[in-house]
């Protein structure tokens, strides 16, 4: 005798009980209709029986793992029942294991319209608004549930995950908090407990959560990767060290942590670990592979750029969107002097690629050594729509604008970017540059003393305010203390020391002036302006052979106001000529 299955026999005795078709007659059995004959399809029946008929066939048809079969069936079924909680849940759970989730969510919401007390189909709701990332929808859903039932872990667990995601960190941290009150051991909620600490910067306590979690769990996995990121974070590079080996003990597969840990060699000059940590990363990966971008940007840093070069084009042929790969790969280029490479790879970094603004950096710098200044400003831009908030930005944007002596666009970009850092330093030590040049000399000096303000010992605004009045001949003293003390701050800076030469040349002083000048173009020896004023000196020296020496090299050295110098040679010359005569 052949075997029946359990499940045909249970679907025939409930075709049987439900659809009420057995009786007598005569003393004898009458058998019902088999499911599915003829006989049986053309009985007449009631809209739950045609409903059973279906949910039946669908039964059938998921039994042989025929799910659009068995949906079919269901949508029929529901048709002839439409207020049929059990078909509206079954219709549910079918099409959340078929991941039509939004049509799912339709129905389990029916089914607990249908019976708002059942807290699975609560839970099966919110389960189906937090895979399509309706997170607001299910916080609501679960925060019922818990209402009802409070015991629940799994749905207290779920809730904080959901929480932890849209930063809502005090209240996963209330649900975590219970959890461990009704489950002292549960891993992941200690897991849980130091992810959030660990964003709120609590690291003392994230660090005795993520301790916790690996007492009961020693090789838990992002536990293990989530310390060590704390030990980077507060500067404890062994202990980070020694976290990352530990996972990569358990877990050696886990390339983010050979990263990290390559990276941590090299900054601590660990030669002989960090050389074993790349030969790993070349066992484990082929090249081409994005694993191996990390040694990429080691050889980068280590200035090995043939081999950075190398390892990086093989990840981008094979990955181009790998935009990081890309960026790197650009910069080596950029460092081994091959500008055209460099900027082709620059180019193709698009602006949704957290690498973009960086990579319009680099290449409105290229394009300005080409002397494509517009082009520059274009890229400085388009950065610029990306991170408008960035006061670097500006400042290389009307540094741009200043090499074209388009003064009042400089002005413009500089005053934009301090609306948006009213204090930065740098951006209010070039405005007053730029306002030097373009002939407002009192609207120099004062943006200098705000620059002071902020940082009194800023010694180049020290000496600008000092050299700019040395220039116009005025406050002579106080020029000459302001001068003295950006130079106490840099002992070394030609540009300094000649500026208070030119404060003793304007007092008349000349010997002193010259020991000073003479101090500064040996230090600044291609300095067009310090060679001419050493040139000045010795003329007021009368030492006129010397004197053209150095308005010589002033114009050798493209002096800005070569007309000028080229005058005061002239007169150099000419007065050499009488003396001979």
């Amino acid at each position: 005798m052949k075997r029946v299955s359990v499940l045909k026999v249970a679907l025939v005795i409930a075709a049987i009980l439900l659809m009420g078709v057995g009786c007598v007659k005569m003393g004898k059995e009458i058998l019902p209709p088999r499911p599915g004959s003829e006989e049986f399809l053309q009985r007449p029946r009631d809209p739950k029986t045609l409903a059973y008929q279906h949910f039946l066939r669908s039964s059938l048809a998921l039994s042989k793992g025929q799910r659009d079969k068995a949906r079919e069936y269901l949508e029929l079924a529901l048709e002839h029942d439409p207020n049929s909680l059990y078909l509206h849940k079954k219709m549910a759970l079918l099409l959340r294991a078929m991941k039509d989730y939004e049509t799912a969510l339709h129905y389990a919401k029916k089914a607990s319209q249908l019976s708002p007390k059942d807290i699975k189909l609560r839970i099966l709701v919110g389960d189906l608004y937090s895979l399509l990332g309706k997170d607001e929808q299910a916080i609501l859903e679960y925060e019922e549930v818990l209402k009802l039932r409070p015991e629940n872990q799994r749905v207290r667990l779920i809730l904080t995950t959901i929480l932890i995601r849209m930063n809502h960190f005090k209240e996963a941290l209330s649900h975590l908090n219970r959890l461990i009150a009704q489950r002292p051991n549960l891993i992941i909620a200690h897991y849980y407990l130091g992810r959030i600490h660990l964003e709120l910067r609590n690291y003392s306590e994230a660090e005795k959560a993520y301790i916790k979690a690996l007492e009961l769990n020693p090789t838990l996995e992002p536990a293990l990767f989530d310390l060590g990121t704390l030990y980077l974070i507060t500067k404890r590079p062994q202990k980070a060290i020694h976290v990352y080996e530990r996972l990569l003990d358990s877990f050696p597969d886990n390339m983010p942590a050979r990263e990290r840990l390559l990276n941590l060699y090299q900054e601590l000059g660990m030669k002989e670990k960090m050389d074993q940590q790349a030969k790993e990363i070349r066992k484990r990966s082929k090249p081409g592979e994005k694993e191996r971008q990390v040694l990429g940007i080691l050889y980068l840093r280590q200035g090995r750029l043939e081999e950075s070069i190398e390892e990086l084009e093989l990840i981008v042929k094979a990955w181009p969107a790998d935009h990081k790969s890309r960026y790197y790969l650009a910069t080596a280029y950029e460092q081994k002097g091959n500008s055209e490479q460099a900027i082709e790879h620059f180019r193709q970094i698009p602006k949704e690629s957290k690498y973009f603004v960086s990579a319009r950096t680099h290449l409105a710098f290229l394009l300005e050594e080409q002397e494509k200044t517009q082009e520059a400003i274009a890229c400085i831009k388009e950065a610029l729509e990306i991170e408008s908030n960035r006061p670097e930005l500006y400042l290389m944007l009307a540094s741009l604008y200043e090499s074209q002596k388009e003064w009042s666009k400089a002005l413009s970009t500089l005053k934009q970017g301090l609306e948006i850092s009213p204090k930065h330093v740098g951006l209010l030590f070039r405005l007053g540059v730029v306002q030097d040049k373009s002939g407002d000399k009192d609207a120099c000096i004062r943006t200098m003393r705000k620059v002071l303000e902020i940082k009194p010992d800023h010694a180049e605004a020290l000496n600008y305010i000092g050299y700019t009045y040395a220039e116009m001949g005025v406050k002579l003293d106080e020029a000459q203390e302001l001068i003295e003390k950006a130079l106490k701050l840099k002992p070394d800076s030609g540009y300094i020391i000649d500026s208070l030469g030119w404060v003793y040349y304007q007092k008349g002083q000349y010997q002193k002036a010259l020991k000073y000048l003479k101090k500064a173009v040996e230090l600044t020896p291609e300095d067009p302006t310090i060679n001419e004023h050493v040139g000045d000196v010795f003329f007021k020296l009368k030492d006129y052979v010397s004197a053209m020496t150095y308005y010589k090299r002033a114009i050798e050295y493209n002096h800005p106001q070569k007309a000028t110098v080229e005058k005061k040679l002239k007169q150099v010359k000419q007065l050499l000529e009488q003396v001979s005569d």
